[in-house]
């Protein structure tokens, strides 16, 4: 079965909603293609006049972030009844910088992982090691860890739709890559991984993206691999040069 593409913006706290608006409507025709999903992960404050932005288009508009709970005393907390209302579709979670800097764990995004499949919301869920870990020469059982824990509860049925994006922390935003076959390894590892939580279906079903400093240069070797199925761009999805991502081909 031939998976299909998925090629996600994540904006990071970027954009206000002005300026959200006038790049959505500079991207549009530059990311038009019937080849991938085409997903822009917003920050909160930018998901409505996106949302408004993107109609008529293929692009469709996920959030960067998501709390665990339904509604209550959360303050500065969104919940997933918000972004479904709002038109979202896809919510990042637990990627590196929620980690590190908001002491995100896989427990916490596993939380929010149950509860956005319950809100129909498909999570992209990041995973990634340090550049320490990879020298250590334990990428792969740390990333397995944090695919187990965040994976907890979750069926085989929502495993299936889901999205895993692996991110390894020394590339993103350094402009260091890793080398296509680094990428692959792991991606492939991932989907052992998934195969053995669940079965070889699940794991042929499942979307797994590469992330880290992705850009038009190198997204077509990455995007041939056989266990990469799309990227999930930082700082290029910023530009026009988005574009040229997307029709990688």
């Amino acid at each position: 079965m031939a998976r299909r593409k998925i090629i996600a913006g994540n904006w990071k706290m970027n954009m206000t909603p002005t300026e959200a608006v006038e790049l959505i409507n500079t991207l549009k025709p530059l990311v038009a293609t019937e080849d991938a999903d085409v997903v822009f992960c917003v920050p909160a404050i930018d998901i409505i006049p996106a949302v408004e932005a993107a109609k008529g288009s293929n692009i469709q508009i996920g959030a960067e972030n998501m709390y665990f709970e339904e509604k209550g005393a959360y303050t500065g907390e969104i919940s997933p009844a918000m972004l479904t209302d709002a038109g979202v579709k896809y919510v990042v979670l637990g990627h590196s910088e929620r980690r590190e800097y908001f002491a995100e764990t896989s427990e916490t995004v596993n939380k929010k992982m149950l509860k956005a499949f319950e809100h129909g919301i498909t999570p992209i869920m990041c995973c990634g090691e340090t550049l320490t870990q990879r020298e250590q020469g334990v990428t792969m059982d740390f990333i397995r860890q944090q695919v187990k824990v965040g994976f907890q509860g979750v069926t085989k049925e929502q495993a299936a739709v889901a999205v895993i994006a692996y991110e390894p922390i020394w590339a993103i935003g350094t402009g260091k890559t890793a080398t296509t076959e680094q990428a692959q390894e792991v991606c492939k590892g991932i989907r052992e991984c998934i195969a053995q939580i669940y079965d070889q279906a699940t794991a042929d079903a499942i979307r797994i993206q590469y992330g880290g400093s992705v850009n038009a240069a190198t997204a077509p070797e990455l995007f041939a691999q056989p266990d990469i199925d799309g990227g999930l761009v930082g700082g290029a999805a910023l530009k026009p040069d988005f574009g040229k991502i997307v029709n990688w081909k």
